[in-house]
């Protein structure tokens, strides 16, 4: 089973019991001293330390110390690219500095001295141990450790960063932010790139295993899939990174020895596939939880990771990680919609001796509710009521508004044993006075039975696209007769009603708007091409029409929901065809 999911919240994280003997032994230095844990967060503090800070014991406790504390000469908070104090936390080495600054609780900025050494809290944990002193001294000594070294200038590194900030942050789609991400560091920072994810679930799923040749990106899928659980106790790189403890440089050596656990062992099999001899691993998390691990890796460059490079990965692993979580928040309130979306549309009902096919695509771009709708439903007198309609929106108001709309003409339609337009009429009325919708069209059909083979369809519009009648040789024509104005509106010309006779073998295609329009060109444009190509696929089977259509037909740049409903009538002497399909696509 995997381990829990770590959280990681801005400012103070829970504070950590810590051995009694520490704070002894801090109270009885002579100065201020601090004790931060593995993730930099301070455990410990003694008085001394509160009060160069003008803070109390309390505020210090389980506050990221570099946040909280280092700042540069002017009192601006210090890149943690550029802390020497960090680069030599991380090592797990003594350093020293005579002159740096520390911000004061009460905004005055503090010269200090310092020092850093590796301390262990207990048999298991390790921290460290930071002494410092107010200076007096002006002049500045020479730096504690050296500089963050790499290949990058200050200036790339900056520029690479905000490049990581602009790609990531402008997809809402999780597989597209992993290329992403993959593309800004290989081949710039190594050869190999390698993307470990938590799933909502709480397992481990590798998800990308990338090797950069020049401008040639290789996945090696063999390496991706499902991986074992984390590991709750584990010090190894990986299990510590997807932990959300730390991020720290690794190579084959470091997987060498008995492993602990199963990730270990997925390890050793990337380092020997792979062939890296240094790589660099970094938890990527959301300011709400850990979600997974990045890892560089090097095996054609020479050059081994350091400890000086972490810092630029932990920062594209933290805007990572803000995409992600992005996406990933986008991706289920998408999922959440779409299971809304497909409860508010209705079944289709089996009408004997006809076929019946429906499909809605929700706007790409939304939150997959909208205001696009179809329906068909028996009527009391046996004929088959069918309609389609569209309430202004693409949001859960919009989604709303039409379940009103709908479930009114529903009832209307049932109870009064009237034409289309006078149905239609009520619901103006009722659209009017006891609902929110502001705008709405509405396409109402009645259709039943004439003769042997034939069918009979009367229908009023309110502001909707004419349906589109297509024989079975492929011959199209608009029915735009008793076309009205938009549903809900009271005073304007009376609605009517059109009639018209459906042949063996016709085609009838009831849509809505999203289908024909397209940025840029005219609504007659986008009426001819669904002629032009309904005609051209009349021949096909009614689902395989239906789907084909749509592909055709609607705009690539679309950035509306799709209703369609078509039926077609059977031919003289075809068997009962009684069929219908439903479809709901998020594609």
């Amino acid at each position: 089973m995997a381990g829990p999911r770590h959280t990681e919240r801005a400012g103070a994280s829970p504070k950590r019991a810590v051995p009694a003997e520490l704070v002894t032994q801090l109270d009885a230095i002579g100065t201020g001293a601090y004790v931060v844990d593995a993730e930099g967060r301070i455990v410990a503090a003694n008085a001394r330390a509160a009060g160069l800070l003008a803070l109390s014991v309390e505020d210090l406790l389980g506050q990221d110390a570099h946040d909280l504390l280092h700042r540069d000469l002017h009192g601006q908070p210090i890149a943690r690219t550029q802390c020497a104090m960090r680069h030599a936390f991380l090592e797990g080495c003594p350093a020293q500095a005579e002159r740096d600054y520390f911000a004061r609780g009460d905004g005055v900025l503090l010269p200090i001295g310092w020092h850093i050494t590796p301390y262990y809290l207990d048999e298991e944990l390790t921290g460290t141990l930071v002494i410092f002193h107010a200076s007096g001294r002006t002049v500045a000594s020479r730096p504690a450790v050296e500089a963050p070294g790499g290949s990058l200038s200050e200036l790339e590194r900056l520029a690479l960063l905000a490049e990581t900030t602009t790609r990531l942050t402008s997809t809402l789609d999780v597989d597209e932010a992993l290329d992403r991400l993959v593309q800004l560091v290989v081949p710039q920072l190594a050869d190999w790139a390698v993307i470990d994810l938590i799933t909502e679930r709480d397992e481990v799923w590798r998800s990308a295993v990338v090797h950069g040749d020049g401008d040639r990106l290789t996945h090696l899928e063999e390496l991706q899939g499902p991986m074992p659980p984390v590991p709750e106790e584990s010090p190894m790189p990986l299990s510590r990174a997807l932990r959300g403890v730390s991020s720290t440089v690794a190579g084959p050596h470091t997987y060498q020895g008995e492993p602990d656990s199963g990730i270990a062992v997925e390890q050793r099999r990337l380092f020997e596939a792979t062939g890296m001899h240094s790589a660099a691993i970094a938890p990527i998390r959301s300011t709400r939880e850990v979600l997974g691990a990045l890892t560089l890796g090097r095996a054609d460059n020479p050059l081994p990771f350091t400890t000086a490079d972490l810092p630029l990965l932990e920062d594209i692993a933290r805007r990572a990680g803000l995409a992600l979580d992005n996406a990933r928040l986008y991706q289920r309130q998408r999922k959440v919609a779409e299971t809304m979306q497909k409860h508010l549309l209705p079944q289709m009902p089996h009408v004997p001796h006809l076929r019946m096919t429906v499909r809605y695509l929700p706007a790409p771009h939304a939150s997959q509710v909208g205001g696009d709708w179809y329906d068909a439903f028996p009527l009391s007198d046996g004929a088959t009521a069918l309609a389609i309609g569209d309430v202004v929106g693409h949001d859960l108001e919009a989604a709303a508004g039409m379940a009103q709309v709908r479930n009114m003409l529903r009832a209307y339609a049932w109870s009064q044993h009237e034409p289309p337009s006078q149905v239609v009429r009520r619901l103006d009325r009722a659209v009017q006075y006891i609902t929110e919708v502001t705008m709405a069209t509405l396409l109402f059909a009645r259709l039943e039975r004439a003769d042997a083979g034939h069918w009979e369809l009367t229908w009023t519009n309110a502001g909707h696209p004419p349906p589109l009648l297509l024989s079975r040789d492929g011959v199209a024509e608009y029915l735009t007769g008793a076309h009205g104005i938009l549903l809900g509106t009271t005073g304007g010309p009376q609605r009517t009603d059109a009639t018209v006779t459906l042949p063996p073998g016709s085609t009838l295609v009831m849509y809505t708007d999203g289908l024909i329009e397209e940025r840029g060109h005219s609504l007659d444009e986008g009426l001819q091409r669904l002629r032009r190509h309904a005609a051209a696929l009349a021949h096909r089977p009614l689902d395989s029409f239906t789907d084909q259509l749509l592909r055709r037909v609607r705009p690539a740049d679309n950035d509306d929901d799709v209703a369609l409903l078509a039926l077609r009538t059977p031919l003289h002497g075809e068997d009962d065809p009684t069929w219908t399909e439903h479809r709901f696509s998020g594609e």
